[in-house]
């Protein structure tokens, strides 16, 4: 089975590129999720973003009317390297922080050199998280809908520890990515709005 991102839009022409190569295709809802049986075996089962359940026709154009963004949605990404969070309304950006923080990177010293280092690093790392906290507590102050993580998830679970972020429904899919910039995270941001196709060819 393969799983890949498909943004909404192209959701219609995805399923039309399936049929031709598989044959007649035939769509039930199965588990929240839009199926597609094909005349030679294959199959897909395409998920709406954000982990939402899909309960409607079995119509891909009902579907993607239904894979539309949350109303009021973040994305936060957190690694040593850096942070990024974003505020979105459906598809509009309406607020973001990009930043970076120097953390050490390990040495190959030994004994208390080792040790220092260590103190360092720690210390350097809990800063920066705490900085990536004081500006997702600012862009996502009275968040109501969702937030997609990605980057390094214990960098995450410290930041999200943080009592102004308590409460905030994270939901997936995971978001794997290198040190946060404005490019990872405008991409970031397209495959958290995308549908997710699991794909099983016969």
């Amino acid at each position: 089975m393969t799983r890949i991102l498909v943004p909404p839009a192209r959701v219609p022409r995805w399923v039309e590129n399936f049929g031709e190569r598989h044959g007649p295709t035939w769509l039930t809802v199965v588990d929240g999720a839009l199926r597609g049986d094909a005349e030679d075996g294959s199959w897909f089962a395409a998920r709406l973003p954000l982990e939402r359940a899909y309960d409607g026709a079995a119509d891909v154009g009902a579907f993607v009317a239904a894979a539309e963004p949350a109303g009021d949605w973040g994305v936060l990404l957190v690694r040593k390297g850096g942070f990024a969070v974003a505020r979105l309304a459906g598809e509009r950006l309406v607020g973001s922080k990009v930043g970076q923080r120097h953390v050490q990177g390990r040495t190959k010293a030994g004994g208390q050199s080792q040790q220092r280092f260590a103190r360092r690093r720690d210390n350097q790392a809990r800063e920066a998280y705490a900085a990536a906290a004081d500006h997702a507590a600012r862009v996502l102050d009275g968040l109501r809908g969702p937030l997609v993580a990605g980057g390094d998830r214990a960098a995450v679970d410290a930041v999200l520890a943080d009592p102004r972020l308590a409460g905030l429904p994270v939901a997936g899919p995971w978001l794997a990515v290198p040190d946060p910039r404005r490019a990872v995270l405008d991409a970031a941001i397209a495959a958290a709005r995308a549908v997710q196709v699991d794909v099983e060819n016969a």
